[in-house]
């Protein structure tokens, strides 16, 4: 895995409708570092992490990424990063097993995990066999989450990561985000919930742009 990725915005800014969600948001994520984007419900904090993803296209600015190699071509930006967010929808239609499957021919895992192991990290091997339209909402959370840590992609993005997760859901999300992302460029969004970011040193206020 490359972790040498580094992202660059330079004056990044975005509208809806006529009025700018933000503006002029210039930042410099460096290889490993963790970040968290702080912003209540509405502020554009979501919008903001799809666009340093790459899912977004800004109104202004520009966003780069590079590692030791030269600049990444845009198109080329997805083969970098894991995603997970409560609105991206997995496959319904598919079990756990068949969608541990599926992830896997677009991106490997981590330290050459097996289809058990990861059933196992996920602590749903009772699931493995059952269709994901039947799991429950903190099962599927618990599913984009594992999936996009254990994904070996260099950089990380997590957006609301706790959406969902009950009590023991939050312990198992602690402890995976900090074994498994370590070596990973981490960018979290939040409503301020502490949880949610607790590896991040570096913060961003969304409210600092508009």
């Amino acid at each position: 895995m490359d972790n040498s990725i580094t992202i660059e915005l330079n004056a990044i800014s975005k509208k809806f409708n006529k009025e700018w969600i933000f503006k002029d948001v210039s930042l410099q994520i460096k290889p490993k570092s963790k970040w968290v984007i702080l912003g209540g419900n509405g502020s554009g904090k979501s919008t903001l992490l799809q666009i340093i993803s790459g899912f977004l296209i800004p109104d202004k600015g520009e966003l780069t990424y590079s590692s030791i190699q030269g600049i990444v071509k845009p198109e080329d930006i997805h083969s970098f990063i894991s995603f997970a967010s409560p609105y991206i929808q997995l496959t319904e239609e598919f079990t756990l097993s068949e969608l541990i499957q599926h992830t896997r021919l677009f991106k490997p895992f981590l330290a050459n995990y097996t289809d058990k192991d990861i059933l196992d990290v996920l602590e749903l091997t009772h699931a493995a066999n059952k269709p994901i339209k039947h799991f429950s909402s903190g099962m599927k959370q618990r599913a984009k989450l594992g999936l996009a840590i254990l994904t070996k992609a260099p950089v990380l993005f997590l957006d609301e990561p706790l959406s969902n997760l009950d009590a023991n859901g939050i312990k198992w999300y602690l402890k995976l985000g900090s074994e498994q992302a370590a070596n990973k460029t981490v960018i979290v969004c939040s409503n301020a919930i502490k949880e949610e970011y607790h590896f991040c040193d570096k913060e961003l206020t969304i409210s600092n742009y508009k």
